[in-house]
């Protein structure tokens, strides 16, 4: 071994050994969750679910950081630039896949600047209508649509927004002219869908469900391919008039690139921990999404095909940002 061998391995040791140490006292301060979205939106609401009893799993408090604005990119660039120590964490879904296809440049990176923690859970949306909007059901509206190019409106979270996706993904499918109105979030879109200002909008079942039940909005379809337990008298899409018509949007959690795996592997445990909650399961069942768990490394499997299948699908369709 030459002497700079003999050096430098004890240092690489020591380096190795502190890392370590690192994780093992990984958390001893609050964690910030970072939501790039307004209060009120489905990932709002998932964040607030998991970071009550992900913060009993660690032990430290878990805050929420609302930080929204263009299309969830405001906190995504905050998270991409923070120090990847473990204490800085983002909860996104499917807008992580398709902005770098909607809007460029971009200040970071989604596959270089980021690292995968856990997929948490996958949920369907609504589409819902206006109660003044004079359709009771989907096949209506698609007439009405089609009979009036351009005068329905729907409200989104912000162009590549889920709500978006879902949007436009019905007007190619049914050839139809509806005018997107960008929000600055879910929460947003959906009070302005409940109080009128729009026609339609598709938010996610779980936010859009106590305003369906207390009859503030008309529930016309469902998003995924199968009907929900929690509105088994709703149709989907896609039997209610467009064959092929599936949408379902997921929720990831991730870090800056560059934190420690230790730390990646001990926040996924304490994620899969949390996601086995009694308490969570009952709620997420009632709010019919689904729990997902798996490795750092499926996580990141599973965004880079989306992210794959976004850009394959807004090329093909002309999808722009607005």
């Amino acid at each position: 071994m030459n002497a700079l061998c003999r050096i430098a391995l004890p240092i690489v040791c020591l380096l190795c050994h502190a890392g370590h140490a690192w994780a093992e006292a990984y958390p001893d301060k609050p964690v910030r969750l970072v939501v790039p979205w307004p209060p009120g939106g489905s990932v709002d609401i998932v964040g607030r679910l998991i970071g009550v009893k992900l913060a009993q799993t660690l032990g430290q408090p878990v805050v929420i950081d609302n930080r929204s604005g263009a299309s969830g990119n405001i906190g995504m660039d905050a998270v991409a630039k923070s120090r990847p120590d473990g204490y800085t964490l983002v909860l996104n879904t499917i807008p992580l896949a398709t902005n770098p296809s909607l809007f460029a440049p971009m200040t970071f990176d989604v596959a270089k600047d980021f690292a995968p923690i856990a997929l948490i859970a996958k949920m369907p949306h609504l589409l819902i209508s206006t109660q003044a909007l004079a359709v009771g059901n989907m096949r209506e509206l698609l007439a009405l649509a089609r009979s009036q190019p351009g005068k329905l409106t729907y409200s989104s979270a912000g162009n590549g927004s889920t709500f978006h996706m879902a949007g436009e993904l019905f007007k190619h499918l049914s050839n139809t002219v509806v005018v997107h109105v960008p929000y600055r979030g879910g929460g947003p879109a959906l009070t302005d869908a409940i109080s009128g200002q729009v026609d339609i909008s598709f938010p996610s079942l779980v936010a859009a469900l106590p305003f369906v039940k207390t009859g503030k909005v008309k529930a016309l379809a469902i998003t995924s391919s199968s009907r929900s337990a929690l509105l088994p008298e709703v149709p989907t899409i896609a039997e209610a008039g467009l064959p092929g018509y599936e949408f379902t949007s997921w929720f990831m959690l991730l870090a800056p690139a560059g934190t420690p795996r230790d730390i990646v592997l001990k926040i996924n445990q304490a994620v899969t921990d949390t996601m086995k909650s009694p308490e969570l399961v009952e709620r997420f069942a009632k709010e019919g999404t689904e729990i997902v768990s798996g490795s750092p490394e499926q996580a990141g499997i599973f965004l880079n095909a989306e992210l794959t299948q976004w850009a394959r699908i807004i090329k093909e369709r002309g999808i722009k940002s607005e």
